[in-house]
């Protein structure tokens, strides 16, 4: 049962991307073993688990406590793993699984997240600037703004947000704090106002917000020990299937299935074959026309499908 079923019609936690294109990816074997490291509201994995039969297994990563609620019935076949999706090597290894046949991430923040209005994630609310994806500890977005130095804020917004005035938005973000800390969305709000273009407004908060909650959660470290586990973790003809949502995730996840790095270098052997295990199946799917008018997040998304190769 999903979250709008059980409070009689609310928003659902989290409307799922993609959803058969995502799973079809996976081309899921009925007995295989498989991760979906970013749980959610639970439709990616449901849908799997109606795929796999008795002796499969499906293994389902989040470190948001709220999304525990999205579990439903139990099942055999299910383990929930409360925990960020960079120690995938470590949960496989708990869990006695030396290999996987697929793994799929859909990346990003849940449509859950940007509608509590508690967790600071969205500029449609005022509320403190928190935008942790793990609630239980770490540094807050208000943190970030008042610590950080000039050079530090600058280089976050653009090369996570890569927003235009990264350099002066930082300075004036460090002048404002030594008036008043920056603690809440609408404290911020000011501070942004005169950096933004009056017909780009809300696309150009959004990549401020963006660079923010990437540094909070560390979200590109984390995307990149996670690719590299599911490289080793894969095993000959699994799949690798991912949901990116904008242009720096998604550019290290095209390198890293084409090269085997996130920063793109081929490397070749003696003999001039590529060094990369994975093999990119096709390009970027986007969503539908209908999907996109259905749900607004989800017109930003580019999945990618990548398969371990076989061993001769």
């Amino acid at each position: 049962m999903d979250r709008q079923q059980q409070t009689g019609g609310e928003l659902p936690y989290h409307v799922p991307v993609m959803l058969q294109a995502s799973v079809d990816g996976l081309a899921v074997r009925p007995g295989g073993v498989y991760a979906d490291v970013t749980f959610g509201g639970g439709g990616h994995s449901r849908e799997i688990l109606s795929r796999l039969g008795g002796d499969g297994h499906l293994y389902a990563f989040d470190q948001d406590a709220d999304a525990e609620g999205n579990i439903g019935r139990s099942d055999e076949r299910f383990t929930f793993v409360r925990s960020n999706f960079r120690y995938l090597s470590n949960w496989m290894r708990y869990y006695g699984e030396p290999f996987l046949d697929g793994l799929l991430a859909d990346l990003g923040v849940s449509s859950h997240h940007f509608d509590d209005e508690a967790r600071g994630f969205s500029f449609r609310f005022d509320a403190p600037l928190d935008m942790r994806m793990n609630g239980r500890g770490g540094m807050t977005a208000a943190d970030v703004l008042n610590r950080y130095d000039e050079e530090t804020l600058a280089c976050i917004f653009r090369l996570y947000g890569e927003v235009k005035s990264a350099r002066r938005l930082a300075g004036e973000i460090v002048r404002r704090r030594t008036e008043k800390p920056v603690e809440t969305v609408e404290n911020f709000l000011a501070v942004v106002q005169p950096f933004l273009h009056p017909s780009r407004e809300k696309k150009e908060l959004a990549k401020v917000f963006q660079a923010l909650r990437i540094e909070v959660n560390h979200e590109l470290d984390a995307l990149q020990e996670m690719l590299a586990a599911a490289e080793r973790l894969l095993r000959p003809g699994g799949r690798l299937v991912v949901l990116t949502y904008h242009s720096v995730e998604d550019r290290m996840v095209k390198n890293f299935m084409r090269a085997g790095n996130v920063e793109g270098r081929v490397e070749s052997d003696f003999y001039g074959n590529r060094l990369a295990s994975l093999r990119p199946l096709g390009k970027a799917v986007t969503p539908s026309a209908a999907e996109q008018a259905a749900n607004p997040r989800s017109r930003s998304a580019k999945l990618r499908i990548a398969e371990k190769i076989k061993e001769e």
